[in-house]
């Protein structure tokens, strides 16, 4: 029976003749259209308020959830020969981790901890003790005897004073002229990088070459009094370093030493604020200095606090220079703290050397410790 006859006979679909897919849009469309009805039901405001009561309640997702446990939920396991050896295992695995992690933390602290007990605590407490006694020799407790004799001392009142004056102008001094030269240069000035790079040489020459400097400009035959000669006719020399400009002079070798670090931090500073809040603030018609009072001093806050203490550090520090300037007698008002104690020193009279120093340290301490206060009151205002 042939095969091709049977094909023939078959009923031809009418996509097929078209070349239209089953189920196209084409093919549909020749479908009769089938129109629903929808019975719309008007609630009142009584029937839809009750609906919405009586509307049903969605029902829990984990129905778990909200259910209470019971004893019987809880799971109990056995207490079998090898469930106790794995918990020991597990015990000791992690006793040994908290082991290793406790050697690790105190073997990287352990040096860092022995060398500041051996050089800092120690010496502080065999200072103190020391200030008690009759002498290093004599262990005869004294009581505050030696504090009386220090606080009491012309010497220890001058040299106070003396220190007291140079940290309340050098400090102020440092940290302001600091700030300037930092705005300065990042208000994009011309040749900054050179200028820069003269403020940061003075970081890198030692305190012997800078104290020679010091000499052939400020000494009586120096530079300084050159040029005022042949400026003035008349002018008299004047030994600086013996006169009333001596602690004058002591500052601007302060300054010219300590300027280029404080510039470096607060440049430093400058850069980190967002430019955003910047130029926002000046969209909105704020000049340079309300810009500065109202955003950059509060983001420089933590900077100008932080270079007033090291500065405060350093003017303390300054006997190095006066004392190779002028020696351990210096003039009137270049008698600085550090030398009443190394001459105390040189004397051997280590108690009223100890009570100095002690009282020193307690001073430095409500110094800093007032100025710490004064960050953190700062910085909870800005933060309000």
């Amino acid at each position: 029976m042939d095969n091709r006859n049977n094909k023939d006979e078959q009923p031809i679909n009418k996509s097929e003749v078209t070349g239209m897919r089953p189920g196209s849009e084409i093919a549909k469309a020749e479908k009769p259209k089938q129109t629903e009805t929808r019975i719309v039901k008007v609630l009142s405001e009584e029937e839809h308020e009750k609906a919405l009561i009586n509307r049903p309640k969605p029902k829990d997702v984990t129905p778990l959830a909200a259910a209470k446990l019971t004893p019987k939920d809880i799971p109990v396991f056995e207490d079998t020969p090898d469930r106790r050896e794995k918990l020991e295992l597990r015990k000791k695995r992690h006793f040994k981790r908290k082991l290793r992690d406790w050697g690790i933390f105190t073997g990287y602290l352990t040096p860092s901890f022995v060398g500041v007990l051996v050089f800092f605590f120690l010496p502080l407490i065999l200072l103190l003790k020391t200030s008690f006694q009759k002498s290093p020799t004599n262990s005869d407790f004294v009581g505050f005897r030696n504090y009386e004799r220090v606080l009491t001392n012309e010497a220890f009142i001058s040299a106070s004073k003396n220190t007291l004056t140079f940290a309340l102008i050098s400090v102020p001094l440092a940290v302001i002229l600091a700030l300037l030269i930092a705005l300065l240069l990042n208000s994009g000035l011309p040749g900054k990088s050179l200028f820069r790079s003269f403020l940061l040489n003075p970081m890198m020459v030692p305190v012997a070459s800078v104290v020679l400097i010091w000499q052939v400009f400020f000494s009586y035959n120096g530079v300084i009094n050159g040029i005022t000669a042949q400026l003035f006719e008349g002018a008299q020399k004047i030994d600086w370093l013996k006169s009333q400009y001596a602690q004058v002079v002591i500052m601007l070798l302060f300054l010219w030493k300590n300027l280029g670090y404080n510039m470096v931090l607060f440049l430093a500073a400058l850069n980190s604020i967002p430019h955003e809040i910047l130029e926002s603030a000046e969209m909105d018609g704020a000049g340079p200095l309300k810009r500065f009072f109202a955003i950059k001093l509060h983001y420089l806050s933590p900077t100008i606090f932080f270079v007033g203490i090291m500065s405060l550090i350093n003017s303390f520090k300054i006997f190095r220079e006066v004392y190779l300037l002028t020696g351990d007698y210096p003039f009137d008002n270049l008698y600085m703290l550090q030398h009443f104690m190394n001459n105390s020193f040189t004397h051997l009279d280590y108690s009223k050397l100890s009570a100095g120093a002690i009282v020193m340290c307690i001073v430095m301490i409500i110094i800093v410790g007032g100025l710490f206060f004064a960050e953190s009151k700062f910085d909870s205002d800005v933060e309000e």
